[in-house]
């Protein structure tokens, strides 16, 4: 089982991977419609958007909230250097 660099799902069927690709380190939340992996910013507005819908909160905590846990992630641990 492998587990996505960019949020940290576990991915357990080929149905998780984008486009059914198991070769990929991501899942299929983390990918665009081509199978790519998404931005940074691509991946941290939509991981806020979820936890506004699930969690309640507020834009600029849901923001927050989502950038310090992907910089707990393989994918986004350099990001912060070039930023």
């Amino acid at each position: 089982m492998k587990i996505c660099i960019s949020c940290g799902m576990p991915m357990t069927k080929a149905e998780d991977y984008p486009l059914k690709d198991e070769s990929k380190d991501y899942c299929i939340y983390c990918a665009r419609t081509d199978g790519s992996l998404q931005s940074f910013e691509e991946k941290k507005e939509g991981m806020s958007e979820f936890l506004m819908r699930t969690q309640g909160i507020d834009r600029a905590v849901a923001h927050k909230t989502a950038e310090e846990f992907m910089k707990k992630q393989p994918a986004w641990e350099n990001y912060f250097d070039t930023v």
